[in-house]
């Protein structure tokens, strides 16, 4: 083909040049003999791939499929590799081609189109990874925008000449100099450091959790530790795949350190205060506080700079972890340990009192939540009343009178049924009212 483009633009006429060349490419092809050996031989790779495949498809299914509710390592692992059944056809296909490719090179010197269908190949494979077998949503992303395309470019063969285009190009920030191909590398392996760091945190947590040997501050420290440690980790190897040294990090760390001294100093000291209350155990998840300023709550959630307390009325207070050093915090769990509740009650005084105490506190007992340890209910004489004789009865129990624990509701029901059992009056408040005739004027 002969065209004047002179007249046209640059870009119109290297894209006719682009074409010109595809076209003596494919003429090429449809004339030479190694052309058609090597699409012969990628045929036949991919037939003799997908018999193989169909055959070892239903044996490895059979064999990989765990028994029904099996949920050790084992059974989790054949789930695995069932999912990744699909791969097998590009497999097959890939190495079956590679070995067509060293025959046609042998033969003819030259494989240009087998190398290329081995390489579509592998997009195959990286398609059904991405689409039939990742499930994690932010991998699943990854693999669209990231992988996909990258083995796209790898397939037609422009994946060397673009790295090195990205390789040469740099980006200057201060005394710190970077290429795109770096800055690029840099993010794809951050966000896949992270996200397995994340993932070894939640995996870590949840076997710590598990050791209930361990004091739950204790759990919690230990939690805390292994996220520093974790995501500390992939950092230090994320600056390194950059190829950032750490020397160039010490202006920021001072930086950081100016920060810390003035604007940042109640960050920092809400943050040692967190650890000091990890290390020391006087406040974890699950324990029932009261602060000082008189707001009580549940402990339900323990971050780096905070405490989150949950009323009984489901409202959240967040509160900052250097209260719970600086102040006055009452702590009425402590994870389990026992608490003395005291509930009052009267009789009338027509009543035997010297009957009272036992008759209430093996009433009392009769709850399954009131304890013999450290000492089984007391009924004490609190004193004589305008309407009739008041008496408490003191008890402990594991836990707090909350909405789920009504202790006091429990025992004040239990007095009521033993007093009447008993036929013993609960007074109600009398008057005497004296009515005097005034003399008349």
């Amino acid at each position: 083909m002969d065209w004047d483009l002179s007249a046209q633009p640059p870009i119109v006429q290297q894209a006719v040049g682009y074409l010109e060349q595809a076209y003596a490419l494919a003429l090429s092809w449809l004339v030479s003999p190694a052309a058609w050996s090597q699409f012969a031989v990628l045929l036949a790779a991919f037939l003799l791939a997908l018999v193989i495949t169909r055959r070892l498809r239903k044996t490895l299914t059979g064999w990989l499929t765990p028994k029904e509710g099996a949920t050790d390592i084992f059974a989790s692992a054949r789930r695995f590799l069932l999912l990744c059944l699909p791969l097998l056809l590009p497999i097959f296909a890939y190495a079956l081609t590679a070995i067509g490719e060293e025959i046609i090179r042998s033969v003819f010197g030259s494989g240009d189109i087998i190398a290329f269908g081995k390489r579509v190949f592998l997009f195959l494979a990286a398609r059904i990874l991405v689409r039939e077998i990742v499930a994690d949503p932010f991998l699943k992303l990854l693999g669209r925008y990231v992988l996909l395309p990258v083995m796209a470019v790898y397939a037609v063969g422009l994946l060397d000449p673009l790295s090195q285009f990205l390789n040469e190009t740099t980006v200057n920030l201060g005394n710190i100099s970077f290429s795109i191909m770096a800055l690029l590398r840099g993010v794809i392996a951050g966000a896949l450091l992270f996200w397995f760091g994340r993932w070894s945190n939640d995996q870590s947590a949840a076997y710590i959790n598990k050791q209930e040997e361990m004091r739950p501050a204790t759990r919690q420290l230990a939690a805390k530790a292994a996220e520093v440690v974790i995501f500390g980790v992939a950092f230090f190897l994320l600056m390194n795949i950059m190829g950032v040294p750490l020397t160039s990090l010490a202006v920021l760390g001072g930086a950081i350190g100016v920060g810390l001294g003035f604007g940042l100093q109640k960050i920092a000291a809400n943050y040692i205060s967190g650890v000091i209350l990890l290390l020391e155990g006087q406040a974890t998840i699950g324990d029932y506080v009261e602060l000082d300023n008189g707001e009580a709550g549940t402990i339900v959630q323990t971050t780096a700079r905070a405490m989150i307390l949950e009323t009984f009325d489901g409202r959240w207070i967040v509160v900052p972890n250097e209260d719970f050093i600086t102040t006055r915090v009452i702590n009425y769990s402590d994870q389990g340990s026992a608490n003395r509740l005291e509930v009052g009650f009267s009789v009338s005084y027509d009543t035997d009192i010297n009957l009272i105490p036992d008759i209430i506190a093996e009433a009392v007992a009769k709850h399954p939540g009131v304890l013999d340890e450290p000492e089984p209910p007391d009924v004490e004489l609190r004193g004589f009343g305008d309407s009739g004789i008041d008496f408490g009865v003191e008890f402990w129990v594991n836990g707090i009178d909350d909405g789920q624990n009504k202790y006091a509701s429990d025992v004040l029901f239990l007095i009521w049924n033993a007093l009447k059992e008993h036929n013993i009056e609960i007074p109600y408040p009398r008057r005497v009212i004296e009515m005097r005739n005034t003399p008349e004027a």
